[in-house]
């Protein structure tokens, strides 16, 4: 059944993703989408086969695990279906809806899983049960959030069309996390979707009704999926809005914003002890020191005080912005990691040594690094699997990548090659 399944949906897809005017208005012409569709496939394919082949090694075993989670919510589905959509809002916890930030005895932690499994499970009515097939809905849905960033980056580098393009869907471990049956293809989307909204909201002066909709909807996705990414997503939208209102440089509007935020960061436990954020992230750690793995490394155990997290501060840098070392390849995924990361830190030596002079850094440029940081910042104080930092860190990798790429003045190091050649030639 999978083998007749699988080319017409491809087919069925590849058709739609030209239909779609989300996607036809991106100004990618019919075989660019075609292609990129495919690639997102692949990808998610390849990711099926590593948790199958690799997955105990790579730490990859979690993908099949929704998938046969969600064959027992297809069959809750067809037979109470009103329980299938209702029991995901239910909880048996005595805290109710509360530990927001916590793992354990937590709904907020157990809703990130089943509400994908419920995805999931959706899809098998139409796949029958078969993964590789649900893959192609999957590269579907997911592809919109992609073109929803490429779509703002290329009106903020509306000269830089092809740069945008690549830098946008083939950072590899982008492509690869974003493509996989897993939740980070979908936080990408509630992200990109807020991004995309925000940025033309403000661009075009009008925030409809359904614009403030699309908003709120990729609001919910990351709220649900991964809900510590609104402490960090918070603190840069505040400042994104405050600069379209305020007369002054952007960047002292985000100094400002993140400052008071760090501030409350540190203090709002004397306002409510619920909101203990240094706690929160501490427990967080511990429980990340405890999954242990084979990527797992040693780390120096954070404290709830400011002075243990500014001494951690180039431990949690280190780790996100600069692991795996060479010496940390353990397999396939670790080996890819690494060459990705130091080809990215050599694009940001290239950055610095040849940017365009005449560009600004915009308010919306600031939103995504500062936005980039504060999730860098997050995983490292929290995540020593080196593997769970590849991927959590993959869904900015775009937001980072795309302004360097397109502000660098690339005639520059072209030129310097020539040169470099003609003197090896002469010699």
């Amino acid at each position: 059944m999978e083998h007749l399944l699988f080319p017409v949906y491809l087919i069925l897809f590849s058709w739609l993703v030209t239909r779609v005017k989300f996607f036809t208005s991106s100004g990618l012409n019919h075989a660019q989408l075609i292609i990129l569709f495919l690639l997102k496939v692949m990808a998610g394919i390849f990711y099926g086969w590593i948790g199958v082949y690799y997955g105990e090694m790579a730490q990859m075993i979690d993908t099949w695990a929704y998938h046969v989670e969600s064959l027992q919510e297809y069959q809750l589905l067809l037979t109470d279906p009103f329980s299938f959509f209702t029991n995901l809002f239910h909880t048996s916890y005595e805290s109710g809806y509360a530990n927001f930030l916590t793992t354990h005895n937590s709904w907020w932690n157990d809703v990130k899983t089943n509400f994908l499994i419920k995805i999931l499970a959706i899809f098998q009515l139409f796949s029958f049960g078969h993964y590789y097939v649900n893959v192609i809905f999957y590269s579907f849905l997911t592809l919109f959030g992609p073109i929803a960033i490429f779509r703002v980056m290329k009106d903020v580098y509306p000269t830089k069309k092809m740069l945008v393009l690549l830098t946008t869907f083939l950072i590899p471990s982008f492509l690869y996390w974003t493509s996989g049956l897993h939740k980070e293809g979908l936080i990408f989307v509630g992200l990109a979707t807020m991004i995309y909204h925000f940025y033309f909201g403000f661009r075009e002066k009008n925030f409809s009704f359904s614009r403030i909709c699309y908003i709120l909807l990729g609001f919910v996705l990351v709220l649900i999926l991964r809900n510590f990414l609104f402490l960090t997503l918070l603190p840069p939208l505040i400042a994104w809005m405050a600069t379209q209102k305020i007369s002054i440089r952007p960047i002292f509007v985000y100094l400002a914003v993140s400052a008071l935020s760090i501030i409350f960061f540190f203090t709002a436990r004397y306002i409510n002890p619920r909101l203990d954020f240094p706690e929160a992230t501490v427990v967080k750690q511990q429980e990340f020191l405890k999954l242990g793995g084979g990527s797992a490394v040693a780390v120096t155990t954070l404290q709830p005080g400011i002075k243990s997290f500014i001494g951690n501060l180039p431990q949690a840098l280190s780790l996100t912005m600069v692991r795996p070392y060479p010496s940390d390849v353990r397999h396939l995924l670790s080996l890819a990691a690494a060459l990705e990361i130091n080809f990215l830190l050599l694009l940001f030596l290239i950055y610095l040594v040849w940017r365009r002079k005449e560009t600004s850094i915009t308010s919306f440029i600031l939103f995504c690094i500062f936005l980039s940081l504060g999730v860098v910042l997050m995983v490292g104080y929290t995540v020593n699997i080196l593997g769970a930092i590849v991927r959590y860190r993959s869904i900015v990798l775009p937001l980072l990548v795309v302004p360097m790429v397109a502000n660098v003045d690339w005639n520059r190091p072209y030129q310097l090659i020539l040169i470099n050649i003609k003197k090896i030639t002469n010699i």
